[in-house]
């Protein structure tokens, strides 16, 4: 007698359900749940099975994130491993993706994980603790379709929790931050308040932040491996792949490995930086860049104490990166270092402008 699994318990909803029928493919509907290099472990209504994607996919992949990702929903051929591996033919449309840019000079779009509820931001507390990683972090995770939670660990590490959340909060309006330590499980109640049946968290964050030894709590045993933390408070990287695990109690999470870079590949700066995009409404020009214009609201708040200028530093850098990128998609390489070149000598222009208004 074959297993039967309930893929509802994989997070399977009507409206998936609905989606895979529409698309009247003759094949076998499953999660993926962890993927390799060309390989994917996926769970079916039989089996978890081995899977690649088919030659006609891989033929109309024209982006990274045109193949499979772990949480994705798939049609396979297969809904067992008896006879060979399985072939991943079509992915069902997610309905949340959380991705970053790939690193290098390529401008394309990594997916790190498919069909998210929620998002876990886990940023330790000590040498990891980071405002503007965070800020980057939060910009992706708003554009993703995911809701974002910020999970700061290891606060038995920190003699001034309460100064550092505040300052989490000053940059994360309405953004729910959790305090948690895995080693006297202080906060884990609050977590688990967040994990239902049907409903994906993705742990994301650093290398070594405690991401897997909160999913080791969750599960109970010791799922995922880890490793302890370096002398000088780094972590150490220990997830080498993409994992979805159920729960024993109800509920699917994502551990994800450590991000030691987070490039933008698409963001959602005006509600991660919504403080600077309203104040930006009372600026004389409509355009300002918040350098040197007159009557700026946002170099008026800096001034005033109600803005802190890293923020506004990094909300230009984030900007920049997010303009770079999007660019580099549609210019040729000497399209966009004549743009680059242009920019820079607009930039050496108003500040000779600005030097020569000083000295009339």
């Amino acid at each position: 007698m074959n297993k039967h699994i309930d893929l509802y318990e994989y997070g399977l909803t009507e409206k998936i359900k609905q989606e895979y029928e529409a698309m009247e493919c003759h094949g076998y509907l499953g999660r993926v749940t962890a993927q390799y290099t060309n390989i994917y472990r996926v769970v079916t209504e039989k089996a978890e099975v081995i899977a690649e994607v088919s030659g006609k996919l891989n033929f109309n992949a024209h982006s990274l994130t045109d193949y499979p990702a772990v949480g994705d929903w798939v049609i396979l051929d297969r809904d067992q491993n008896d006879s060979g591996d399985a072939i991943i033919q079509s992915i069902i449309p997610r309905f949340s993706l959380f991705s970053r840019q790939v690193s290098g000079k390529k401008s394309d779009e990594q997916a790190v994980a498919a069909n998210i509820n929620t998002i876990f931001i886990c940023m330790a507390f000590g040498h990891d603790y980071n405002l503007r990683r965070l800020e980057r972090y939060l910009s992706i995770a708003y554009s993703s379709g995911a809701v974002p939670v910020i999970v700061l660990t290891k606060s038995d590490l920190c003699d001034d929790v309460e100064t550092k959340v505040l300052d989490v909060q000053n940059i994360a309006f309405g953004v729910e931050v959790l305090i948690v330590s895995s080693l006297t499980q202080v906060g884990l109640d609050n977590i688990k308040a967040h994990i239902h049946p049907t409903k994906t968290i993705a742990f994301i964050g650093s290398s070594g932040v405690g991401k897997s030894t909160l999913i080791n709590l969750l599960c109970g045993e010791e799922r995922l491996k880890t490793r302890d933390v370096r002398k000088d408070e780094r972590g150490r990287h220990t997830t080498s792949h993409r994992e979805l695990i159920k729960l024993p109690e109800g509920g699917i999470v994502i551990d994800t490995p450590g991000m030691r870079e987070l490039q933008i590949h698409s963001a959602d700066l005006q509600t991660s930086f919504s403080d600077i995009e309203e104040l930006s409404k009372s600026c004389h020009f409509s355009n300002c860049s918040h350098e040197n214009e007159p009557d700026c609201a946002v170099k008026l708040a800096i001034e005033e104490g109600r803005l802190d200028e890293e923020r506004l530093l990094s909300y230009k850098k984030l900007n920049k990166e997010l303009e770079y990128d999007q660019d580099r998609a549609v210019l040729h390489p000497k399209q966009l270092e004549k743009k680059k070149i242009i920019k820079m000598m607009g930039s050496l222009d108003a500040q000779k402008k600005m030097k020569d208004k000083k000295h009339r």
